[in-house]
């Protein structure tokens, strides 16, 4: 997944920061030359990058500020050649994760109309015969936008269309089992585009599908993880104080000082390995953050411990 580290910071916007990746010129440059037989002068491909560019922004825009609008944390967009990132956190909830993913597609659907209207009058006046590369350039970010929407909305862990499954199957299954099962399927769907990419010899879809087992693979990881969680003996005494769960008994936390995992309650927030003291503690649940003694207090606990 691509981050900060090599990324040129373009803008902020509604508290998010917008970064380039350098590699995305690599494939621009790539871009521009491929398409530029398809028209008269290299401004057109230019202009079609730009446009592809500021489509997958407004689909990442939508994940974040739909993560925001639940309550998540989103402040970071990496746009690179494989397209966008955006570092949302929504709430542990299937339905703020289900806006949250879904939100993203519906940016495509937003400009499809619009897109369309834009296609039809430039025929309708004549632009094919009078005016070809522009005509050629608006039917290209046409395709280009339903192409991403498509692609998108296969059901294949992590696009998001295989989140939007993983959300729903949440609702029945819970988030690991969920997670388990679309991770599962998204392998199983990667092999069919494996297939496509040897058959067509695309190296973009090649790489694309490498990327896509490697993030099956870490949902699989993930879902054993919840799986654990889950399983685990919860603290005595002790509950969130938004939504009132009580936190595993077992190393679920990590330092942020060594990375070393614990249990943060049963070592009084101490690390026990570089002795960093934790100043508040994630629920496992819900994700708020809170002190020590609050979820001392939420349980009813009027005693509070001799947590420093």
């Amino acid at each position: 997944m691509p981050t900060k580290r090599g990324s040129i910071h373009l803008f902020r916007f509604g508290g998010i920061n917008v970064y380039l990746h350098w590699s995305w010129f690599l494939l621009a440059l790539y871009g521009i030359q491929t398409r530029a037989g398809e028209y008269s002068s290299y401004v057109w491909p230019v202009l079609e990058y730009l446009s592809l560019f500021v489509i997958v922004m407004l689909h990442e825009f939508g994940h974040s500020l739909a993560c925001k609008q639940v309550g998540g944390h989103a402040d970071t967009i990496v746009l690179w050649p494989f397209g966008g990132v955006a570092y949302v956190s929504p709430p542990p909830r299937p339905g703020a994760t289900l806006w949250c993913i879904a939100a993203g597609p519906l940016v495509n659907v937003a400009l499809f109309p619009m897109l369309t209207v834009l296609m039809l009058l430039s025929n309708w006046h004549g632009w094919p015969a009078s005016m070809p590369d522009a005509y050629h350039f608006i039917v290209a970010i046409w395709q280009l936008d339903l192409l991403l929407l498509i692609f998108n909305l296969l059901p294949i862990y992590p696009l998001d269309g295989g989140q939007i499954l993983q959300s729903l199957l949440w609702f029945l299954f819970g988030r690991a089992r969920s997670l388990m099962i679309a991770a599962s399927l998204g392998l199983a769907g990667v092999a069919v585009l494996i297939v496509l990419a040897v058959a067509s010899r695309s190296w973009w879809l090649g790489i694309l599908c490498g990327l896509v087992v490697m993030y099956c693979w870490g949902g699989l990881q993930r879902a054993r993880a919840l799986s654990r969680l889950a399983a685990a003996p919860r603290q005595p005494g002790l509950a969130c104080p938004a939504c009132k769960d009580a936190p595993p008994i077992g190393p679920f936390w990590r330092c942020g000082k060594c990375g070393n995992g614990y249990d943060v309650f049963a070592q009084q927030g101490v690390c026990p390995n570089c002795g960093a003291q934790a100043a508040a503690v994630p629920c496992l649940s819900c994700g708020t953050v809170n002190s020590l003694q609050a979820f001392q207090l939420a349980a009813g606990d009027k005693m509070p411990r001799p947590y420093l």
